[in-house]
């Protein structure tokens, strides 16, 4: 039962934190830029067509964060979360080395432990995926 608990907590703080940074990419909501401005930035770092790898980027995080939470297809939204995360530290962080101080890859690393570790775990007794698939 705690457990599961913890799995709930551990869900909802990821996904609803990758959700919303995907309303940022794709809407621009919560102080986010949308899919032109983030596009641009992403230009600028040499991701090209910026404003498509926004959008893509942006679904990612949108769907993978709102299966992750709801625990709902759970290994599909970790290894969305995941697949944000690499791209993040191959094209944004990796080059800083891993201190998150330094906008390094370490904060990104940690999220795609989360990820993989609930994936591997199962979601808990508190998912959609307990009472759909159990």
């Amino acid at each position: 039962m705690a457990i599961d608990l913890g799995l709930l907590i551990l869900r909802l703080v990821v996904g609803l934190s990758f959700m919303a940074h995907g309303a940022q990419k794709l809407f621009g909501w919560f102080g986010g830029y949308g899919p032109k401005g983030t596009g641009g930035w992403m230009e600028s770092i040499g991701i090209k067509p910026g404003v498509a790898v926004a959008v893509l980027s942006g679904l990612m995080e949108l769907v993978g964060g709102l299966l992750f939470a709801a625990g709902f297809l759970t290994v599909l939204g970790a290894a969305l979360i995941t697949l944000t995360m690499l791209g993040a530290i191959v094209k944004v962080h990796g080059q800083n080395g891993y201190w998150a101080t330094a906008n390094g890859y370490e904060y990104n690393l940690l999220l795609i432990a989360v990820s993989v570790a609930v994936a591997l775990t199962g979601a808990g007794a508190y998912s959609l995926d307990a009472v759909i698939f159990n």
